[in-house]
């Protein structure tokens, strides 16, 4: 007799967990909506405070990317200063992100020092990670359904409009102080705000109870287990490949876009150079960060609402508006880069379009791991997807543009031109990377519809996690081989 709740166990014996199955009608077929659980009455925490804990935490990840983005702010300013070139310049970001606020004060109080200033540029990010891997779990944890994916939103807006305030801030307050050492000691005691603010209004709710529909703590696994269980999920795989790409172009472009546009000012004579003993012109510093802020809220508020509105026909949407996001930026990006020299306003209107098109994937991301991966597993993920988009993605980016830069530049002689030409160069690998994780989204969505369903059947409680080491049979299931766990075979 085949077991109730499993649709896709249509044979003898009933199999409740099957390694992997070719046929997954079954777990396509999509559930019938239910009603959402009184969120309350299970975590004890009201949908007023928990709205108040979301603000709390956009608020600490905007004071985060702003802090990331004041380097590159004055970037041209700090390698004047230093006098280093390009590699060094991205040097100065891939060690801030390999770290991932703690010694933030220090930092601001230390930039006269080339090797002081990589040192506490790396301690600075090691709060950072923290936070970054467990603020999306309590998220996911206070609310369900369209109403997490609009949290999820509201707190990925502090990403790119974070990132964008890091520019305007570091810019102005270099101007009103004349010095750019103060454009990094700003955010520090922004931080002292954050840590109050966290500790007097965040409570963390239950690990799955929306969920699981009960305040019952769930079971929880080895951290090797863990392990194995993400990299078998293809969806969680795939999805975390697609957005180190995203994670390699914002990272690359958020440092080096001000410094690639400022040059091509000085490459066709628009603007003069900085005198020596003078602050340089960070009118482009400002507009990419204004653009950085509107494109952010325009393309995570479209990605959502896009991704929510196609579910209703689609339910593979959610990889597939992610893969259009990025295939379609890469040509914007590309013909930013290539009319730099010929016309900064069309650069400008073209960075406009492929950051938009480019945001659209941060809450969408970050929502599909939630659901295709189950409650005690998801902090293990986010600090598995962090550690590979920033390995793989932004840690590496500026550091590789500029060696890229440097290399092309060896062999001519130095001037305004070939310092444009070389970061030019450069700058055009973002676009093909940008192509490469469209590619990823479109395999996610392959995979996105049965990975989600087994995740809810979990957290229904209707499918088991086999035991650690337990031996598993071959059994046959619709005329194949599958293996399963002894204990998943009903006798």
């Amino acid at each position: 007799m085949a077991s109730p709740w499993l649709p896709y166990a249509d044979t003898t014996p009933v199999l409740s967990q099957p390694d992997d199955t070719e046929d997954e009608e079954g777990l396509q077929a999509k559930p019938e909506r239910e009603e959402e659980p009184d969120v309350q009455t299970i975590t004890g925490i009201s949908t007023s405070h928990g709205v108040r804990i979301v603000g709390v935490l956009c608020f600490i990840n905007l004071l985060n990317y702003m802090d990331r983005f004041t380097v590159a702010g004055v970037l041209p300013d700090i390698e004047k200063f230093f006098k280093i070139d390009d590699s060094k310049s991205g040097l100065i970001q891939t060690v801030f992100i390999c770290s991932y606020m703690v010694l933030a004060p220090i930092f601001g109080y230390l930039g006269d020092y080339y090797g002081l200033l990589l040192l506490t540029r790396g301690l600075v990010g090691v709060g950072e990670a923290s936070y970054s891997t467990i603020a999306p779990t309590i998220i996911a944890d206070l609310f369900v359904g369209d109403r997490r994916s609009r949290m999820l939103s509201i707190f990925y807006f502090a990403i790119p409009v974070g990132s964008g305030l890091g520019y305007i801030v570091a810019s102005q307050v270099k101007i009103l102080a004349g010095d750019w050492h103060w454009a990094l000691r700003v955010t520090p005691g922004l931080g002292l705000l954050a840590v109050l603010l966290l500790v007097l209004v965040v409570r963390e709710p239950p690990r799955g109870a929306v969920e699981t529909h009960s305040d019952a703590p769930l079971q929880y696994t080895s951290w090797i287990t863990d392990l194995r269980a993400l990299g078998s999920n293809r969806s969680f795989v795939l999805s975390s490949l697609g957005f180190t790409a995203v994670a390699f172009v914002t990272g690359s472009l958020a440092l080096w876009a001000p410094a690639f546009l400022y040059r091509s000012r000085l490459a066709n004579g628009s603007l003069q150079p900085c005198p020596t003993e003078e602050a340089c012109n960070t009118s482009d510093s400002l507009i990419f960060g204004i653009i950085t802020c509107v494109t952010g809220v325009l393309g995570v508020g479209s990605g959502v609402e896009i991704s929510r509105r196609l579910q209703r026909s689609n339910p593979r949407a959610d990889p597939l508006v992610c893969a259009a996001g990025l295939l379609g930026s890469a040509p914007f990006l590309f013909l930013a880069v290539v009319s730099a020299q010929g016309s900064i306003i069309a650069t400008y209107v073209f960075i406009f379009i492929g950051e938009t098109l480019l945001s659209l994937n941060w809450a969408i991301v970050a929502d599909m791991l939630l659901y295709v991966v189950i409650p005690t597993r998801r902090s293990t993920a986010e600090a598995f997807q962090i550690l590979l988009s920033h390995l793989l993605g932004d840690a590496g980016s500026p550091a590789l543009i500029g060696m890229i830069s440097d290399r092309i530049q060896r062999n001519r002689p130095p001037s305004f031109m070939s310092q444009f030409r070389s970061l030019e160069y450069a700058l055009m690998a973002c676009a093909f990377v940008g192509v490469i994780g469209g590619g990823f989204f479109l395999a996610t969505a392959c995979f996105i519809q049965a990975d989600r369903k087994r995740t809810e059947l979990y957290a229904q409680g209707q499918l088991n996690e086999p035991s650690e080491g337990e031996d598993r049979i071959v059994v046959p299931q619709r005329g194949r081989s599958t293996k399963v766990p002894v204990s998943s075979v009903l006798i």
